[in-house]
């Protein structure tokens, strides 16, 4: 497999192409990539480096991740291991308690699940940290307490959601209101913004080794609020839980072995697309084609189609993964894909809120998800800590027959992936793309980019997106070329143009030929820094 020309720039801000042979770190917002490296520099590991811009990002990109997240991680260190740190549902909430309802609300105690992204940092740190737990937490900390400057597209972001988070009445939101907009305003760009209860937590958090959050004073504190406020959450919830190691499945597409977490994950959505295309020779045609933007997505549109059917978390399962994985089963679903659309009445789900980074040094890859799922998640923050809890149970569906149903002590079906490549079993190294029900689809775009088209990392990243929405509604992002718009619309998708920067924000870093190339997409503040 050839890496594309690394001088051949066919998007703007791919003139970018960041290379270093000891480390790398790329992240969604640049102090947070900041944080990484100040690890890496002071001798620590690459999961030293994700941990500390992980954390980091609870802080300056609140918007899309927080304390209350869950995380999802894939880890090289000769081989791969994948670790999933996502929360269940509370015990004591019962379907019966979503009684006349179509869906979980959004913003309500009933969405809130265990938070599982600390149990995520400390399990990692266990197993490959160099440096003291503590010190992965100094940059969140000084950010959070001395304040920093919000970046123009997490400001965006946040004034967004204002008019979501302000009109949310209730005493459980107040505190939220008084951290996130404590003007009644979203902060803008440039302005300066400050947490201290989030310091201070982060603080405890670090003292503690993630302990006082799960079994010790945060967690009392967690709990009393969610006692007093009508909510659900316990000390023996928070207690309970641990963050998981699983094993990745994978699927072979071209020359790379593409890497996914297991369900509860929709990860398994780009394998499954990934084999269907596998059988057309996508190379034939132009990257700006109407034919390659077509196979795509109907190969999309098929795998969503079974991952909302079948998908959930792995005790409720009702149909082996392997099956799904299966390429007979691939080239059952590829022959249905023809000239015109498939109009599928599936459903999707709705927008979400995540961070993604990857880090590597000379011995671990790392690539590590976050995420308080929509926007700041609930609305929900337990008074002064700065906890702004996720809203992860609104991925659970209310038919008592599906296998994602509501139950108590159960992870929803999650949204957020972390990727991994591999060639000929040596790493190639870890990328994501976030947002939503756009994550399998930005995995699709980026190894497609990679695989077919040979693109450079960076370039893989920046090239015009499309987006599957449902039925055969599909978004084209506006770089997109009215060419091909006008070829779709004939070929029977419902073609949109978003200019709202919904086609997912992402990271790569890429090993070659003993050099790590890393890159950061334009859609995001992000920063990527190879050294």
């Amino acid at each position: 497999m050839s890496l594309g020309n690394l001088t051949n720039y066919p998007y703007p801000s791919t003139r970018r192409v960041i290379m270093g042979s000891r480390g790398a770190i790329a992240a969604s917002q640049p102090l947070a990539t900041l944080a990484g490296m100040e690890m890496l520099w002071a001798g620590g590991s690459a999961v030293d480096a994700a941990i500390a811009s992980a954390i980091a990002l609870t802080v300056v990109e609140p918007t899309a991740n927080g304390i209350g997240s869950d995380a999802f991680a894939l880890v090289w260190d000769g081989k791969l291991h994948g670790l999933n740190g996502s929360g269940k549902s509370p015990r004591k909430l019962t379907l019966e308690q979503f009684a006349g309802l179509n869906a979980v609300p959004k913003y309500d105690w009933r969405a809130v699940t265990v938070p599982g992204a600390v149990s995520a940092w400390r399990t990692l740190w266990e197993r490959w940290g160099k440096l003291p737990f503590e010190n992965l937490f100094a940059p969140a900390i000084r950010y959070a307490e001395e304040g920093f400057p919000v970046s123009p597209m997490v400001s965006l972001a946040w004034k967004r959601l204002e008019q979501n988070y302000l009109s949310l009445v209730g005493k459980e939101f107040d505190f939220f209101k008084q951290v996130f907009f404590p003007n009644n305003r979203a902060p803008n760009a440039g302005e300066i913004w400050h947490s201290p209860a989030h310091a201070q937590t982060l603080r405890e958090i670090a003292a503690t080794g993630g302990e006082s959050f799960y079994r010790g004073d945060i967690a009392q504190r967690i709990a009393d609020f969610a006692a007093d406020t009508g909510g659900y959450l316990t000390k023996d919830d928070l207690a309970s839980h641990h963050a998981e190691w699983v094993a990745p499945i994978s699927t072979n597409y071209r020359d790379f072995t593409v890497w996914e977490i297991p369900p509860n994950t929709q990860g398994i959505a780009t394998l499954i697309a990934l084999n269907i295309l596998s059988g057309f020779e996508l190379s034939r045609y132009q990257r700006e084609s109407a034919e390659s933007y077509h196979l795509q997505i109907e190969a999309m549109k098929l795998a969503f189609a079974d991952v909302y059917k079948y998908i959930a978390d792995k005790p409720f399962l009702k149909l082996p993964t392997e099956h799904l994985l299966s390429l007979d089963y691939a080239a059952q679903r590829r022959a249905l894909i023809a000239e015109q659309a498939i109009a599928l009445a599936q459903p999707g789900l709705p927008k979400g809120g995540t961070v993604y980074l990857a880090a590597a040094d000379g011995e671990l890859m790392v690539s590590f998800i976050q995420s308080n799922f929509t926007g700041f998640g609930s609305g929900i923050l337990p008074a002064d800590t700065g906890i702004a809890l996720q809203n992860r149970g609104y991925g659970f569906i209310l038919d008592s027959q599906h296998p994602n149903h509501f139950a108590p002590g159960k992870r929803p079906f999650h949204t957020i992936i972390p990727g991994f490549l591999t060639q000929d079993n040596q790493p190639i190294g870890p990328f994501g793309v976030m947002g939503g029900a756009m994550q399998p689809q930005g995995h699709l775009q980026v190894v497609v980019n990679l695989a077919d088209y040979g693109l450079n990392p960076q370039a893989a990243l920046d090239a015009p997106r499309w987006q599957f929405v449902s039925n055969a509604t599909v978004l084209l992002e506006q770089t997109v070329s009215p060419e091909i718009f006008d070829r779709l619309a004939k070929r029977g998708h419902d073609v949109l143009q978003n200019a709202d920067n919904f086609f997912g924000r992402g990271q790569i870093i890429y090993k070659h030929n003993q050099v790590f190339i890393a890159a950061s997409e334009s859609r995001a503040d992000g920063l990527a820094i190879a050294w």
